[in-house]
């Protein structure tokens, strides 16, 4: 299973609840979470098809920063 990691400004558990259903309607997302602890709100996304483009478009959508997080 593929997985990508994003540094968000998604920040809280509100913030979570309003990106879940844009995430949710992302082709080849299997699973999600944001590590809001982390100084980064880090967004991991797991699934084969997944793609970096259309989770950052979903993102984006619901009113969220985001960028690939690198290593």
């Amino acid at each position: 299973m593929k997985t990508l990691q994003f540094k968000t400004t998604i920040n809280c558990g509100n913030c979570v609840r309003a990106v879940t259903g844009f995430l949710s309607d992302v082709a080849g997302v299997e699973e999600w979470k944001v590590d809001t602890d982390h100084p980064d709100k880090v967004l991991t996304v797991k699934g084969e098809q997944v793609q970096a483009d259309a989770v950052v478009e979903a993102v984006e959508d619901a009113g969220f920063d985001i960028e690939p997080q690198t290593a």
